[in-house]
């Protein structure tokens, strides 16, 4: 029988150990790597969804401003045309018959139908209900009749696509 002595039988039996322990601590840093990519895979992701979600409100919030950009493109426009409108409505209202009123009133006809067609709509009339969100109160008369409400108006207000571009300026019944 082949004998060990006890310095070969003591290394064998380490051999095992230490291979064991170096396996150990071989997992022990790949599961390190492991854990430190998926940290950083799940930081990417959520970056990823943070981005596109970013990206998605600025294309929604570009595309309504484009949607608004042509439905309200030409408001300063018609604001100032508006003018023009309440001198041919002054001008109808102080002339009398004739052939010059005929020709004024084609023209104002004309104008009024060119602003329905770009959906402006007057609104602010007499004996309607006095709103802070659509009238201008110019001043108060006392009245009971039109408490609360509408007694004159001064220049009627438009709206644009349901938008106002000009309030009604009225004096209001108290």
């Amino acid at each position: 029988m082949f004998m060990k002595d006890k310095k070969t039988e003591n290394q064998e039996d380490k051999e095992p150990l230490e291979t064991v322990a170096k396996e150990a601590t071989d997992l022990k840093e790949e599961a390190q790597i492991i854990g430190d990519i998926e940290s950083k895979l799940k930081e990417a992701s959520d970056k990823y969804t943070r981005l596109y979600a970013e990206y998605d409100n600025y294309r929604r919030r570009t595309a309504k401003e484009k949607i608004d950009l042509i439905k309200f493109g030409g408001e300063e426009a018609i604001v100032s045309f508006l003018t023009v409108v309440d001198d041919m409505e002054r001008a109808l209202a102080h002339h009398k018959e004739g052939e010059f009123k005929e020709g004024l009133e084609l023209i104002y006809q004309k104008m009024v139908k060119i602003l329905t067609s770009k959906n402006v709509v007057p609104f602010g009339a007499k004996g309607e209900v006095f709103d802070a969100e659509l009238h201008e109160a110019i001043t108060s008369m006392p009245s009971e009749e039109f408490k609360g409400k509408i007694l004159e108006v001064v220049d009627k207000g438009y709206t644009l696509n349901e938008k106002v571009i000009r309030h009604a300026k009225v004096v209001v019944g108290s």
